[in-house]
């Protein structure tokens, strides 16, 4: 994408805002205030801000569980037997996918575990995880776990992807390079497709076809969690085996939000796969007939474990609704450019100033991050974070020494970054 010349300067900020195709769309979201000034909120990453139409689709659901109670399941305005149905489509765009390959349940967690159940099957010789360093600790401890539920050393199992020396990104080449070394020992490579930390955007079709290239016995999963609604995914066609993701970050569906999972087509009708079967998985046309058999749904939908969380869903609704409207190429478009003036002024402030030591640890390139900057403050950090929170912005502070900013193009502007930039340096 070619990028405008920018100016350090708060009526160039505004004039970029002018010219926004996604503006309106802030007015759909409530901004967080303090003694009625708005918070400059960069903290998407995190937990994304409530669509103001989330309280209409709650509503619905608690009027329908009002008058309707059990018969809600069927007689609802959005009958709660089928729910889920009712995101699959919207879902389905946002991650590359057919619909017969996403469903919305569970957790984030919960579900990366349940599709390690089925993915990950070692062997005696093939047996080894591949996973990037410094990945989210939730995915550590997964992956640990599912090591040793099968008798293995998780020392010895995990082969964990690290930066060069002196670097802070991990090079695709070097993936690629660790995936041919291992190619005859890797039953699994799972990879967080935008890592939490660094901001890194993993090019997870290379990835993916270098694996499948190297052995078809190789499994490829992906951790979505700070991918999804945040950069341009095609699941499907990239032969990704599985994926989970979260709807709580930049898909703004509240915290704890439910979770989404995308199961490759190709394995839709494998029954072999082991998997921790559920009430809500099993074939819907027979599922209350209370059968002890266990018949999976066909596609993503026979991971299900039970009824859905539905006021969580109906949040998470209002939300998709709102990237349907928008859409998601548009929305990584100014994502882009957003990210791209953030990373300008940031750069020029370092030129200008000795005051702070700074580094930006995310890739400058734009096809290699998402819309976080990560910003290593080698000197006090903690006190510069402490410092915006007072003065009403919202980021995140990571330890030992990491601010994250998330400048989210559904709700934040150009001239947020430039007035953030200016407290950061003041």
């Amino acid at each position: 994408m070619l990028l405008p010349t920018f100016q350090n300067s708060a009526a160039f900020a505004a004039t970029l805002d002018a010219s926004d195709a996604l503006r309106d769309f802030r007015a759909q979201f409530y901004i967080p205030t303090n003694n009625g000034k708005e918070h400059i909120y960069l903290c998407g990453n995190s937990l994304g801000l409530q669509p103001k139409s989330v309280r209409a689709y709650l509503e619905q659901e608690l009027i329908d569980w009002q008058n309707l109670g059990v018969e809600g399941h069927l007689h609802a305005k959005n009958p709660w037997l089928y729910y889920h149905h009712f995101l699959e489509e919207s879902a389905a765009r946002l991650v590359g996918a057919k619909p017969i390959e996403v469903v919305v349940m569970n957790s984030l967690t919960v579900n990366l575990n349940l599709l390690m159940i089925s993915f990950y099957r070692p062997t005696k010789k093939r047996y080894k995880i591949m996973m990037e360093y410094m990945a989210f600790p939730s995915d550590q401890y997964a992956v640990e776990n599912q090591i040793k539920l099968h008798g293995f050393d998780a020392n010895d199992a995990i082969i964990e992807l690290m930066p060069r020396a002196g670097e802070n990104n991990i090079s695709t080449a070097d993936i690629l390079a660790q995936i041919s070394l291992h190619k005859d020992e890797l039953a699994l490579i799972i990879i967080g497709g935008v890592n939490y930390y660094t901001g890194q955007l993993f090019d997870m079709q290379k990835i993916t076809t270098h694996a499948k290239n190297c052995s078809q016995e190789i499994v490829v999963g992906y951790d979505l969690a700070h991918a999804a609604g945040n950069v341009l995914l095609n699941l499907h066609d990239w032969d990704v085996d599985f994926a989970t993701w979260c709807s709580y970050k930049y898909l703004n569906s509240g915290p704890g939000g439910t979770s989404g999972v995308f199961v490759h087509e190709k394995h839709a009708n494998d029954n072999s796969l082991p998997r921790l079967s559920g009430w809500w998985g099993n074939d819907e046309s027979i599922r209350f007939l209370m059968r002890k058999e266990f018949k999976p749904m066909v596609g993503a939908e026979g991971w299900q474990q039970s009824n859905a969380p539905i006021l969580s869903m109906a949040a998470h609704l209002a939300s998709l609704n709102i990237f349907e409207q928008a859409g998601i190429e548009n929305l990584r478009n100014k994502s882009i450019r957003l990210t791209a003036f953030t990373e300008f002024l940031i750069l020029e402030k370092i030129r200008a100033t000795k005051n702070i030591d700074v580094e930006i640890i995310t890739p400058s390139n734009q096809q290699d991050r998402g819309c976080q900057l990560s910003l290593r403050v080698k000197q006090n950090g903690k006190q510069i974070h402490q410092k915006l929170t007072a003065a009403n912005f919202i980021c995140d502070w990571r330890e030992p020494d990491v601010i994250r900013i998330a400048p989210v193009p559904l709700y934040n502007t150009y001239q947020d970054v430039f007035h953030f930039t200016e407290a950061f340096f003041s």
